[in-house]
């Protein structure tokens, strides 16, 4: 049976319509009662395994009472069961590919000239150095040349926070993206001037504050738990934030997925360069790879 004509159906033994003051509530309530009766029959089964003979059963009807309820609230808040179906999976997919990998990846520069496009190939060297003061300063270079301004952690305690560059790096490694590094960091930059459209809203500077953002906010969700050290997985509400970030560019077209593994890549470089104070990062945009190689 399809979903719709299932909602539809179900409706038709609706005993609290549209317009009654508990319209809502009821399927609410419904549908938070049964899962509770799911559990309680699984709790027999822990407690009587296989004497429970009437489990499967059970645990069918139960999931069936909550799906009508989960069907009546649909129709209460005038959403069609189906859609909602479609929209789940294509959520569940952009965040765990059914194989491991996001739908076809092609760099966004691939059809610029030349030295519009990231290198598809770099390595940065991180050098970290003390201030007058006894704070740390790093310096990075790419290819050699170099990259930025001096950076410090900015922050009365020293929490490693001048090596956020890496972040970026990791952003064009596992993203084909990033608008500080293609903007700020590469000298001479490769900001895409030949399209004014893109040049101004993909490389220009309301794109190099989202590509900062996203490192701050995803700093902060790091920082509480270890800089990600061990961290096999990012949380989803984080992932679904920088989605709302990015909506207007074209890096929306990367997964959910994607930039769980550009958050994690970073931190694991972040935490081996924190750690040595330094260090030379190799990045591949092709590979789709970025490491700590010195």
């Amino acid at each position: 049976m399809e979903l719709r004509d299932y909602q539809r159906e179900a409706q038709a033994t609706d005993q609290v319509p549209a317009g009654d003051p508990n319209a809502v509530i009821v399927p609410l309530l419904g549908m938070a009662g049964e899962v509770g009766s799911l559990l309680e029959e699984y709790k027999k089964y822990l407690r009587d395994k296989d004497a429970h003979v009437l489990f499967p059963n059970q645990v069918a009807e139960e999931l069936g009472d909550i799906l009508w309820y989960l069907a009546n609230t649909a129709t209460k808040f005038d959403l069609d069961l189906g859609e909602i179906a479609t929209g789940n999976l294509a959520k569940t997919r952009d965040r765990w590919p059914p194989d491991g990998t996001s739908a076809e990846y092609r760099l966004f520069d691939e059809d610029f000239p030349s030295g519009e496009q990231l290198p598809r190939t770099f390595t940065a060297e991180i050098v970290d150095s003390m201030t007058p003061h006894g704070k740390g300063r790093i310096v990075i270079t790419i290819d050699g040349i170099p990259a930025g301004d001096p950076l410090q952690d900015n922050a009365y305690d020293e929490d490693g926070y001048r090596f956020h560059d890496v972040f970026h790096l990791a952003h064009a490694a596992k993203l084909g993206w990033s608008p500080v590094l293609r903007g700020k960091l590469l000298r001479p930059g490769r900001k895409r001037r030949s399209v004014r459209d893109v040049d101004e809203v993909e490389d220009g500077g309301r794109a190099i504050v989202i590509d900062e953002a996203i490192v701050a906010y995803v700093w902060e969700y790091a920082r509480r738990h270890r800089f990600l050290d061990g961290v096999t997985a990012v949380d989803y509400p984080v992932l679904k934030t920088i989605g709302q970030l990015t909506g207007g560019l074209e890096v929306a077209a990367r997964s959910a997925h994607d930039w769980e593994e550009a958050i994690l890549a970073g931190y694991r470089v972040f935490l081996e360069v924190r750690e040595r104070r330094g260090g030379v990062v190799a990045v591949d945009l092709r590979a789709r790879s970025i490491d700590l190689i010195a």
